[in-house]
């Protein structure tokens, strides 16, 4: 009778797939606060002289599962950017002040699309190592059945 060990690299699989959903869902939320940051890009205060939608953005934080060994990459603090507000003066505006000027959020599109850009690339990165293992996986699995 032979008897089989347990599945050499089975656990690096498990690991590399673990670490690739880590970082599918980290990217998601990073996806999501760009996304939010673009629409609110002309979002004004609802009142005179109040503040406008403040751009935000997220930390990531590294961890290890207990479980599989496995890297796993999490968003730390979503936080307010501290950067000053644009302004623009228009004084017919509702939210403009005294001076006729509106405070407009400290967004710039064209930074929030290069993240949004390369959130979408790390998560297509992750998607591609996780058909990667889930195909040596099954592979793996062929050559001990048969």
């Amino acid at each position: 009778m032979i008897r089989i060990g347990p599945i050499t690299g089975a656990g690096s699989l498990t690991q590399a797939m673990a670490t690739a959903a880590s970082g599918m869902s980290t990217q998601g939320v990073r996806m999501r606060i760009a996304t939010e940051n673009i629409t609110n890009a002309e979002s004004t205060a609802a009142t005179p002289g109040g503040d406008p939608y403040q751009r935000r953005f997220m930390t990531f934080d590294q961890r290890i599962d207990r479980a599989t060994g496995a890297q796993l990459l999490r968003s730390g603090r979503i936080s307010g950017d501290p950067s000053a507000f644009r302004t623009e003066y228009d004084p017919s505006h509702p939210a403009a002040d005294e001076r006729g000027y509106v405070k407009m959020p400290n967004i710039s599109p064209l930074i929030e699309q290069a993240d949004l850009r390369e959130a979408q690339l790390s998560y297509e990165a992750s998607i591609a190592v996780m058909q990667q293992a889930r195909s040596l996986y099954s592979k793996t699995l062929d050559i001990l059945k048969g």
